[in-house]
């Protein structure tokens, strides 16, 4: 039986387990998904352990996702975020296909699914990013990932953040993009083909980070936060005809990805997505 998992503190509450669990049952895979909560100071040792116990791939949550680049050999979109959630154990295939340990990679591989997450949250609801305006919300961890993976896919990038010079610095790495405070979204969101929201705002109470009156029917609108499902941002773009899409999507992809990582083949959309909401 292969072993994945996520490290993180807290996990107690995560609904990846379901989710993965349900993708190796479709697929027929001999596999259990399960938490790793270390203490926050004891994750170079927590990661040995893994490896030791042949542990295949972890996922990557608080307070681990930047820590974790120390750590691993980071493929060039999880450094350029500064942050991994995915983290790969896997063997190496011989000439044959059949799996063989590799004895000279003592390191494993670290990826950041989150930025797929976004592409192919807005990829699944026909929204194209070529070309598009996008403004992302928020400079934290979700909003690196979210910029990063807007300009990859060619969309030209605004992030708007509390406190500017976050935003301003971000802006800065991701190329193309500009940024400023949360006064530039009266300028920015009128003109946008795409919103996301990367920010926390929505989960704990009933509020918006942008102004409702800026939401118009010619953009997609995703919210990264998926508890509650329906934010109070998300029913405003849906009232003002946008097409929305919830955190819950991105969380499902970002796991897809990681699960294709993996596994070497192609996730079960679908039985996971049922998994996942049914948790929701």
């Amino acid at each position: 039986m292969d072993v994945y998992g996520l490290i993180g503190n807290p996990v107690e509450h995560s609904l990846s387990p379901p989710m993965h669990e349900a993708g190796y049952a479709e697929r027929g895979i001999d596999a259990r998904y399960v938490t790793f909560e270390p203490d926050p100071d004891a994750l170079a040792t927590a990661l040995d352990g893994a490896a030791a116990l042949g542990v295949r791939g972890l996922n990557v949550t608080i307070p681990f996702k930047q820590d974790m680049l120390a750590h691993v050999d980071p493929d060039p979109l999880a450094e350029r975020i500064g942050a991994v959630n995915t983290v790969d154990f896997g063997p190496v295939l011989d000439g044959d296909g059949a799996s063989e340990p590799d004895e000279s990679a003592s390191t494993p591989r670290g990826y950041n699914t989150d930025a797929a997450g976004v592409q192919r949250a807005f990829t699944h609801h026909d929204v194209d990013l070529a070309g598009a305006d996008a403004v992302v919300v928020g400079a934290g961890g979700a909003g690196r990932a979210a910029a990063f993976a807007l300009a990859d896919a060619a969309a030209d990038v605004h992030v708007a953040n509390r406190t500017a010079a976050k935003a301003e610095s971000l802006a800065a790495e991701v190329p193309g993009a500009t940024g400023g405070g949360l006064d530039t979204l009266s300028a920015e969101v009128p003109a946008a083909d795409v919103l996301v929201n990367a920010t926390s705002v929505g989960m704990e109470s009933d509020e918006t980070p942008v102004p409702e009156e800026l939401l118009h029917a010619d953009m997609a609108v995703l919210d990264a936060v998926y508890t509650p499902i329906e934010t109070r941002l998300l029913r405003a773009a849906d009232a003002a005809g946008a097409t929305t899409i919830d955190g819950a999507w991105m969380l499902l992809f970002q796991g897809v990805e990681a699960f294709e990582i993996w596994t070497d083949e192609p996730a079960p959309v679908e039985a996971m997505n049922a998994a996942l909401r049914d948790r929701l």
